[in-house]
């Protein structure tokens, strides 16, 4: 099955929550109400250094995204 590389959440539980799940490597969801992320994937210290670096653009990503996909819900 082929997935997007990004896809909104929802969740009752969490009414204020904006939740955007990056599918691929390196897989997480953020909270882009608080910008927490959490991963999905377990990393050495050597991809550590490198996830902390892509990190900042990968979120940005994730904010354009569900921005883009609030727009389309909008028109």
């Amino acid at each position: 099955m082929a997935l997007p590389k990004f896809i909104l959440g929802d969740n009752t539980d969490f009414p204020n929550a904006i939740f955007v799940i990056h599918t691929e490597f390196p897989r997480f969801i953020i909270n882009l109400e608080d910008d927490d992320v959490e991963w999905f994937e377990d990393f050495d210290q050597e991809d550590q250094r490198e996830i902390e670096m892509e990190t900042e653009g990968l979120i940005e990503k994730a904010s354009a995204f569900y921005d883009r996909e609030v727009s389309r819900y909008e028109e």
